[in-house]
């Protein structure tokens, strides 16, 4: 069994229990939940409460689940768009709706399944059966360059690189707005949003630390076209900054409040280039992935 509990703030007062836990723990549908409390396996402040149940302040949600057995992972014939590959490691275009690794709801169709296939056994291990080979990842309907490592040495270096912010990552991203400066810096620690659960947020109290670099490549009468290399890698790092400061990222479903020109599935954003110092030789390398063929069409369309 694993054993959670947190009290509740101000921020979550008076919202219903399977709500506020489904919030809290985004593993965790709300339907699972619901089934724990009809189960009587969920306790405030020490007693069983119905799903109805609204949370005070300074309530503490306690409740157990049964370990997870993780399902098999299964290598499936995708095809990947290779932009680089030796022994060590391998850089890959990852193309939108695909998400990185298997998670709840995504065990198949994932970019794991198909470098499972391609790769065989030599992808490393650190990250365990359900990220063999992922050192970073990004959003399922971000496209662009993601570094994978072939075995546990290369994934070890590669890994302090991250932690030493000395890879270079550049992103593309079209936003809402003509932004005046021709570039900038946003300084500001994302952490968890304390009004809701599923997004992120500048927060001064308790986010770690985050900074993003930004250039205009090109302005149109509505809309920037960006250029944003990251110092950091929080979550959703580009899409929450540009959006604290007025700029969010087109077609962004989480933090976007405009409605984008044209129909589109999730933001507009792309890892361009990818550059680190490679775990064997030593030797900087560095990888761009081209913009893909809607983001291509949508400049034109707003041109």
């Amino acid at each position: 069994m694993t054993d959670y509990s947190f009290v509740c703030g101000d921020d979550i007062s008076d919202q219903r229990i399977d709500r506020c836990i489904a919030d809290m723990y985004e593993d965790f549908s709300r339907s699972f939940i619901q089934k724990l409390i009809k189960e009587e396996k969920v306790y405030v402040n020490g007693r069983t409460v119905k799903s109805s149940y609204r949370v005070s302040e300074g309530d503490r949600v306690s409740f157990s689940t049964p370990e997870p057995v993780l399902p098999d992972i299964l290598p499936e014939d995708i095809p990947l768009d290779i932009l680089y590959e030796d022994k060590d490691v391998l850089v890959v275009n990852k193309p939108k709706g695909m998400v990185v690794h298997p998670a709840p709801g995504h065990y198949t169709g994932t970019l794991v399944n198909a470098l499972m296939f391609h790769c065989g056994d030599e992808l490393s291990g650190i990250n365990g059966i359900m990220r063999p080979g992922i050192v970073h990842r990004i959003d399922m309907d971000t496209t662009g360059s993601l570094l994978v490592c072939k075995n546990d040495k290369a994934h070890l270096k590669i890994a302090e690189q991250l932690k030493e912010h000395s890879i270079t990552r550049i992103y593309t991203a079209l936003t809402h707005g003509v932004i005046k400066d021709d570039e900038g810096t946003v300084n500001a620690p994302i952490g968890r949003s304390e009004k809701d659960r599923k997004k992120m947020s500048v927060n001064y109290r308790n986010g770690k630390p985050a900074v993003t670099n930004y250039r205009v490549i090109r302005r149109f009468e509505k809309f920037s076209l960006v250029e944003c290399r990251l110092e950091t890698g929080r979550t959703h790092q580009i899409r929450v900054h540009l959006s604290s400061i007025g700029y969010p990222v087109v077609g962004d479903e989480l933090y976007c409040p405009y409605k984008p020109p044209c129909s589109l599935q999730g933001q507009t954003l792309h890892a361009g280039v990818i550059g680190f110092i490679h775990p064997t030789t030593g030797e900087y390398m560095e990888f761009s992935a081209p913009l893909p063929e809607y983001f291509e069409m949508l400049i034109k369309r707003i041109s």
